[in-house]
């Protein structure tokens, strides 16, 4: 005798089971984003102002007097526009400084937009545009050297074309072209303060050689360290500037997960 067969069930709710497909997995819910530290944890802004404001205090003063004979840049005795021209580079270099560093205040610029932007504008049009040039034109009258004046004629034009691709970006609203167009703008402007540590190490270097290389003669010396404090300012600066854009652009790499 044969055994009747059964008759069929109803469906199972989950088609997949009896293939032994399992369930997508539910999509994980996006990490909360971290609030951004406050301005009083960036460890870099209180420096920055403290060294900004040591060296307008110590640089300043005698430009200030409008005395030509207080400069600390040996003039063009021929050329009576040189001290002029000085004069104007440094009001306006003194504006783009203090802009400068109102710009690249990440607090400020989250907190207070209208402020960023109108620093913003000061920084291109009441300091870097008029000081560029006048930058320029000091630069060929310079004292010290071909190495200095091509090495400060180059800041000028690279000084001038970051602020003028910086604000047009902006313009266009593409803000990361803008951001790094100004990290670049940033490092030159501080090219001046970084100046000074180099000319110090720039005469550690060259004193031993003062008898041998330079014949011991101070003035060749001088001179020799002025040219290359100058393209050791910038250069490095926009080096730094440059490794600091790639390393932020660079994807995290993944974590290795140890097996155990």
């Amino acid at each position: 005798m044969t055994a009747t067969p059964a008759p069929p069930g109803p469906p199972s709710a989950d088609p997949g089971a009896s293939a032994g497909a399992t369930a997508p997995a539910a999509p994980r819910p996006p990490r909360p984003r971290r609030a951004p530290a406050p301005w009083w944890r960036r460890p870099w802004i209180g420096p920055l102002a403290l060294v900004t404001a040591a060296f307008l205090v110590l640089s300043l003063p005698p430009y200030l007097t409008l005395d030509p004979a207080a400069s600390r840049v040996p003039l063009h005795e021929g050329n009576p526009l040189h001290y002029p021209l000085l004069i104007g580079h440094i009001l306006f270099g003194t504006v783009a400084l203090v802009t400068c560093c109102l710009q690249v205040w990440p607090w400020l610029r989250r907190r207070h937009p209208a402020v960023h932007r109108w620093s913003g504008r000061l920084y291109v049009f009441a300091g870097v545009l008029p000081g560029a040039p006048l930058a320029l034109a000091s630069s060929i009258l310079g004292q010290q050297g071909l190495s200095q004046q091509v090495g400060n004629s180059v800041l000028s034009l690279l000084w001038f074309a970051f602020a003028v691709a910086g604000w047009r970006a902006a313009r266009r609203r593409d803000f990361a072209a803008h951001r790094e167009w100004m990290v670049r703008g940033f490092a030159l402007t501080f090219s001046i303060v970084a100046n000074r540590p180099w000319i110090v190490i720039c005469t550690l270097l060259a004193l031993p050689q003062l008898d041998t290389v330079y014949g011991g003669s101070e003035a060749v010396m001088v001179q020799s360290v002025a040219g290359a404090s100058v393209w050791l300012s910038w250069l490095v600066n926009l080096f730094i500037a440059e490794w600091w854009l790639r390393r932020r652009a660079r994807p995290a790499r993944p974590r290795r997960t140890v097996r155990v």
